[in-house]
């Protein structure tokens, strides 16, 4: 056996580890990740207030923004039904146009969301 060889083998029997910690891999996550994904989403939430109207606004959620898809959470059916009324009558493009990203389909789903957390404090902050 060469010396490359005989070094392998003395790794590979050496004593791992039993935990690594997971500082340096979940704040690389974050950095580039989630926060790329946050920045998204207020961008988008700060054209969504300018431009849903209030009524209808205080009634949805931003969910999620991935792929170019953002899903919004409305707590009725008549809030839904009016909002995607709206998006297909030009809100849409509208909101295509003020937001600088690739927005390409707004999801409207039917959901429960609560504007506090347990705490009594807001539950998003952009």
């Amino acid at each position: 056996m060469d010396d490359a060889q005989l070094r392998t083998v003395w790794l590979q029997r050496q004593p791992r580890e039993a935990a690594s910690p997971l500082s340096a891999p979940l704040s690389a996550f974050m950095k580039y990740t989630l926060a790329k994904r946050v920045r998204q989403l207020q961008n988008l939430a700060v054209v969504w207030d300018e431009v849903i109207p209030e009524a209808i606004r205080e009634h949805t959620a931003l969910e999620s923004f991935q792929r170019g898809v953002l899903t919004v959470v409305v707590d009725s059916a008549s809030h839904r039904f009016h909002l995607q009324n709206l998006l297909s009558g030009g809100l849409m493009k509208e909101i295509q146009n003020r937001f600088t990203g690739a927005l390409n389909r707004i999801r409207v789903m039917p959901g429960q969301f609560y504007s506090v957390d347990l705490a009594g404090e807001q539950r998003y902050e952009f």
